[in-house]
């Protein structure tokens, strides 16, 4: 049996709660996971003034990969509490593809009337080291009339051509599709430049239907007609939007995982829940675990453990799908702790089936 050394960053608020369950699973179905946990956190910024050390990355370099539970608290500015931890984690770490598979699990309702599961079956993969989510910027003359803020754009060749070429990849093993999310009728530099390599990539993937849409008209296809969708690709801004809109669309974004990936795997990748730390209901046991659960799913994936992998996702569908226990989001009366002891029976039972 394989061993792995896995970090955990639990976070904030519900962050907390989801992580254990998501390591509980992923326990019974791979017991040689060696787990170290790390308390960063908000908390840790309102005790120390940062919200990891400074050697933070040197400390995590050396794992398989990392499970983020989720970051925010009241009093911690969301600036403060991303770029000090996430942002700073993805970039280091080489983890430029966020990826976000969003579908319709069994047992659960769209918000779009009359979808079914082969209507909401999407993959989003997000530019995640550049973009518009830069630090070239600054405000200037603070304070006075003429007060002014700075935010630059960061567009290079590299970074755009090698999530293009991850999307197409993807998409070959998927149903061959692709659409490319841009602006370039209002951003007249950086959309142009991505459209161009888009084009140039799709041509050396001549059986990869492609499309270009404006953003906003992309948004409005997830909604009225997601099934002409399959895998989108678009920049940090973008594909950060559309992915939650899109989770939103399948149920909520407490159904929502999500993978910081770093396809060289030459440094571990972070794998995390696509909700955010819901201060307001930590520690009430009524958080949904299944997003950071199906997280952990993809972790294992990631590590070449499908066939542990395989039997977590199938947890997560048999139990939702055949009326197991759910949490009050998705209209049940089941605890947190319940949910995921549920699907980690689950899990174990078809592993070992």
């Amino acid at each position: 049996m394989n061993s792995y050394r896995i970090a955990t960053i639990p976070g904030d608020g519900i962050g907390v709660d989801v992580t254990a369950e998501a390591t509980k699973v992923l326990d019974r179905v791979l017991p040689g996971i060696e787990w170290t946990e790390f308390d960063w956190s908000c908390e840790n910024y309102l005790r120390t003034g940062a919200m990891m050390p400074a050697d933070g990355p040197e400390r995590l370099a050396g794992f398989d990969a990392i499970l983020l539970g989720a970051v925010g608290f009241p009093g911690v500015p969301d600036h403060i509490s991303l770029w000090g931890l996430l942002i700073p984690l993805r970039r280091a770490f080489g983890q430029y593809v966020n990826l976000r598979p969003v579908r319709l699990l069994p047992g659960t309702t769209s918000a779009l009337r009359d979808r079914t599961a082969a209507d909401l079956d999407l993959l989003i993969v997000r530019e995640n080291s550049e973009g518009e989510y830069s630090e070239i910027g600054g405000r200037h003359n603070p304070g006075r009339a003429d007060e002014f803020v700075l935010q630059e754009s960061v567009f290079t060749r590299v970074g755009c051509e090698r999530i293009i070429r991850y999307a197409f990849d993807r998409a070959t093993e998927r149903a061959g599709r692709v659409c490319s999310a841009t602006k370039s009728n209002g951003l007249i530099h950086s959309m142009p430049y991505w459209d161009e390599i888009f084009e140039r990539i799709a041509a050396e993937y001549p059986a990869v239907q492609t499309r270009q849409m404006h953003v906003d008209a992309l948004a409005a296809e997830i909604v009225l007609h997601p099934d002409r969708l399959d895998v989108i690709v678009g920049s940090n801004l973008f594909g950060d939007i559309l992915s939650d809109l899109a989770a939103a669309v399948t149920g909520g974004l407490g159904l929502a995982p999500s993978g910081n990936i770093n396809p060289a795997r030459d440094a571990p990748s972070m794998f995390e829940a696509v909700h955010g730390s819901a201060p307001d209901i930590a520690g009430q046991g009524i958080a949904n675990p299944v997003a950071q659960i199906l997280a952990g799913a993809m972790l294992l994936d990631h590590l070449g453990e499908h066939v542990a992998a395989a039997a977590v996702d199938r947890a997560v569908t048999d139990v939702l799908g055949n009326g197991g226990p759910r949490t009050p989001d998705l209209g049940g009366t089941a605890t947190t702790t319940e949910v995921g002891t549920e699907i980690a029976n689950r899990a174990s039972a078809l592993l070992h089936a």
